[in-house]
């Protein structure tokens, strides 16, 4: 007697940016499928690499749970937003998904601008993390619409960004080159013993040809002149980074690291 071995079908998309999510990519391709092949076994497998929906999809392939925040958006105005408590063998490791409080999809068509925008939200979303006991980050940096080095973030954090008259300086990227030094003295404490890692590409540096300014800032809305304005504040950002927190620089080179 014959078995019939049925048609294993796997899914495995990325997201479609600005659109859909990889989850809801396997979603919809898998009713597609069924519909045509109902007899089919479907094996959905969202791939991320640290952009749109990697909370979700690590949350569910962890056990974890997706955890709801509202946090400054990358405009200014308060965004719905969220973050991952990953389960299983990852317990008390929370992943933050930068897309989520700083994505270029919360930033209306007609206001896009890499110089104005912000990371503040992904930094107010790390302090949720620390308030739930989190003792490891994990921050995926796809999928953005910002280019101020983070500067957003450690400001929410409790750092001070200060021009050369003592001024407090507004942190976006087009006000990095402003900064004449960061005071970190009032960052919030708990960071010191809570290890952060960064997902993020590792083909793009933080500046130059290859930097972060040149390849993304125009799919962000910057002009040829932002872009060069961006990378060479990216560039003095760097410099101010190595000096206001030497032990986590480690003595690396920002200007040639992942972007």
């Amino acid at each position: 007697m014959s078995t019939t071995i049925p048609t294993r079908i796997v899914i495995a998309p990325s997201g479609f940016k600005e659109s859909l999510s990889p989850e809801e990519v396997c979603q919809a391709v898998a009713r597609g499928v069924r519909r045509v092949l109902p007899g089919a076994v479907v094996d959905e497998l969202p791939l991320v690499d640290g952009g749109e929906g990697s909370a979700a999809t690590m949350a569910r392939a962890t056990g974890g749970e997706l955890v709801a925040a509202r946090v400054t958006g990358p405009v200014g105005r308060p965004v719905a937003s969220h973050l991952a408590r990953l389960g299983g063998a990852s317990r008390g490791t929370w992943l933050i998904e930068m897309a989520a409080a700083a994505g270029l999809r919360l930033v209306p068509a007609d206001v896009r601008d890499p110089g104005a925008t912000t990371t503040r939200g992904v930094g107010e979303l790390i302090t949720v993390a620390l308030d739930a006991g989190a003792h490891r980050i994990i921050i995926g940096c796809g999928d953005s619409g910002t280019c101020d080095g983070g500067a957003g973030a450690l400001v929410a954090l409790g750092a001070r960004l200060l021009d050369a008259q003592g001024r407090e300086v507004e942190p976006t990227g087009s006000n990095l080159a402003r900064v004449d030094r960061i005071d970190a003295s009032g960052m919030d404490p708990r960071l010191a013993s809570t290890e952060i890692l960064v997902a993020g590409n590792m083909h793009n540096l933080l500046t130059g040809e290859r930097g972060v300014a040149r390849v993304f800032g125009p799919q962000k809305g910057a002009t040829p002149e932002q872009v060069e304005a961006l990378d060479a504040g990216l560039a003095h950002w760097a410099g101010l980074l190595a000096g206001a927190f030497p032990e986590q620089v480690g003595g690396r080179d920002l200007l040639t690291g992942p972007g």
